[in-house]
């Protein structure tokens, strides 16, 4: 009785509310364990470097899978942040189940829900870009299946806890571009990497490795399975931090990563380089699921890196 009450005022009130789908599966619906598990993780992260980067953090790459793998790893990247600096947090993820060859936004939610409250869509914002021609909708019940922008918003409704009502989100699903998509949409993107009152949140894991992840490739020059996935992704970070997006892409193409946030990634970067101000990025942390030593294996990589004012 309480939630359908709770449904028709929501209804009376125009809001649209897109669930937590995950919540419960990939990390806790308790709000209680799910505070303490995220204040844990960032104390951890808290000291420097992390702290030296928050008063000039303009945009953090964040891991996406279950919180319990990645959690830790994301910290860093939450770490980075001011709440009391920004207005809106764009949040831009990959589709994992429906093909996209452009970028997506929410076509009627007005909230995401989290079990640390609700976030809300900066609806004039999403209204001036879908203006554009540019952009699709994305629809709420695959909205509600993807995971990659959801898995960014516990940590951001802990780090805003006391903004939640001032600042508003941007979500954003980013497809397989191609390089003139990327150009426009970039050209869109810079203005609001230029906003001081604006952060933006690249949600991308590292390489996944193993026959059940359909790549396998193996140095053993670098030593175990697991080393060598760390170089590859090592030497993918080095492109990033380059902010050459052709670098990046070229880099893919090279070697295959399976890095499924490129795309966010790389049309962050293509949007930066179309700034007055130069950026440069900074990784902080890296882990894997686990260390693969057996063709059997298999393992995610996660990486946390901020973005500042070169």
């Amino acid at each position: 009785l309480f939630t359908s009450v709770q449904v028709r005022l929501q209804l009376l009130a125009g809001m649209s509310i897109r669930r937590a789908s995950h919540a419960g599966s990939w990390y806790s619906n308790d709000r209680h364990s799910l505070q303490a598990q995220l204040s844990d993780w960032l104390g951890h992260a808290l000291p420097e470097p992390c702290q030296q980067h928050q008063p000039s953090a303009v945009a953090v790459i964040s891991p996406h899978a279950g919180l319990a793998y990645s959690g830790p790893t994301a910290a860093f990247s939450f770490a980075c942040i001011d709440p009391s600096r920004f207005r809106r947090v764009f949040v831009l993820g990959p589709s994992h189940h429906v093909y996209l060859s452009s970028c997506a936004l929410p076509s009627k939610a007005t909230h995401y829900d989290t079990p640390l409250g609700k976030l809300a869509v900066d609806l004039s914002c999403v209204q001036a870009l879908r203006q554009t021609g540019m952009f699709e909708f994305f629809e709420m019940k695959d909205d509600e299946d993807e995971h990659s922008i959801e898995m960014q918003l516990p940590y951001l409704a802990h780090v805003f806890k006391d903004h939640l009502s001032s600042v508003k989100i941007v979500p954003m699903v980013v497809g397989n571009l191609d390089d003139q998509t990327f150009q426009s949409v970039g050209g869109i993107l810079a203005q609001y990497i230029e906003d001081p009152q604006t952060l933006f949140v690249l949600s991308s894991d590292f390489c996944h490795w193993g026959k059940r992840f359909r790549f396998t490739p193996y140095d053993k020059q670098f030593g175990q399975i697991w080393e060598s996935i760390k170089q590859m992704d090592f030497e993918g970070m080095q492109a990033i931090t380059s902010m050459n997006a052709s670098a990046f892409e070229n880099y893919l193409q090279k070697t295959g990563n399976t890095i499924c946030g490129r795309n966010p990634i790389q049309l962050f970067m293509t949007a930066a380089s179309k700034c007055k101000l130069r950026y440069q990025c900074h990784f902080l942390k890296y882990a894997q699921s686990s260390h693969c030593k057996s063709p059997n294996d298999s393992s995610v990589s996660y990486a946390s890196a901020v973005f500042t004012p070169a």
